[in-house]
């Protein structure tokens, strides 16, 4: 069981962020673990492929967030409803059409993490 500690990186090699809600792990957290938020439906955990596939190294900013809820800054993020943890700012890419797929079928909305344009 993982606690809140294990979702901070531990270094700034390595680093990636979620796809749909931009948290950033380390490679090796994201496989051990997954996503604290998504993974429910991603299934990342243990699945190097689906961490590829499923996270960016290329992202923008970041930003610890202990209390999401009472956060202005995770509330204008869209991230206020997920779990304390280290955030992208923007992450460039997007989940593959199958995942897209995936989360319209379980009524999951997708929002770009992208704020680069």
């Amino acid at each position: 069981m993982e606690n809140a500690v294990d979702r901070i990186p531990r270094e700034l090699r390595n680093l990636r962020a979620c796809l749909t809600c931009s948290l950033v792990k380390s490679f090796d957290q994201f496989e051990l673990n997954g996503c604290d938020n998504c993974d429910w439906f991603l299934g990342m955990k243990g699945n190097r492929d689906l961490v590829y596939d499923n996270s960016s190294t290329n992202f923008d900013g970041i930003i610890a967030v202990t209390s999401p809820e009472d956060s202005w800054a995770a509330k204008w993020l869209r991230i206020s409803n997920f779990k304390p943890g280290v955030y992208a700012v923007s992450v460039s890419g997007r989940p593959t059409n199958a995942i897209l797929r995936e989360m319209r079928t379980r009524g999951i909305p997708y929002r770009s993490r992208d704020r680069s344009t």
